[in-house]
């Protein structure tokens, strides 16, 4: 039980897959504008992280290893991560269109948000049981969450602000988070 405490709280806090790992910066910078969009966009990512988590360890330690296959993990878990987007694609243009729309090209984006590869591939390269590498997809994922959201009320807060001209859009978008970025690394050893 501890050890699965300190993989989740490493991988969601400590070891942030967007502010420390500087993966999925696409989506973090793309649909952080508003806090329901990045909310929506968090929890597509929760979920398709998590079952790809399951997913490709199933796969990797009852399939691929034992076959000796190793070397097709990486194109196994892009298709898995292709199929489990598809499906979130679906569910939500039926039950939920609003977040589609505004999510956009950012939902399909998920499939090649190397987040979600690098995941998969760290609960290969680190060993991790099946157990392990659930709980590892589930809290950083809950960590791309924490940061998208952190964002997006960070910027719906400076956009009412008076911001010299030089450093509005982009620029004081990427300030943020490199401060963001910097104040997670204050975490880093915690563990």
């Amino acid at each position: 039980m501890k050890t699965l405490l300190l993989i989740a709280i490493g991988s969601a806090i400590v070891n942030n897959v967007v502010l420390s790992q500087f993966l999925g910066i696409c989506p973090f910078l793309g649909v952080s504008k508003n806090t329901k969009t990045a909310a929506g966009m968090g929890g597509a990512v929760i979920f398709v992280i998590g079952i790809a988590s399951l997913v490709t360890s199933l796969i990797y330690q009852f399939i691929l290893h034992p076959l000796d296959m190793d070397f097709l993990e990486t194109i196994v878990f892009i298709l898995v991560i292709a199929a489990l987007v598809q499906f979130v694609e679906m569910f939500l243009k039926k039950s939920m269109p609003p977040l589609y729309q505004s999510l956009g090209v950012y939902l399909p984006l998920i499939t090649t948000n190397c987040a979600v590869l690098g995941v998969a591939l760290t609960n290969v390269t680190k060993e991790y049981s099946i157990l392990e590498s659930v709980v590892n997809g589930l809290a950083t994922a809950v960590g791309f969450f924490i940061a998208i959201v952190i964002m997006a009320g960070i910027r719906e807060k400076i956009e009412y602000n008076d911001i010299p001209k030089p450093f509005k859009g982009t620029a004081i978008v990427l300030i943020t988070a490199c401060l963001m970025s910097i104040a997670f690394m204050g975490f880093s050893g915690m563990i």
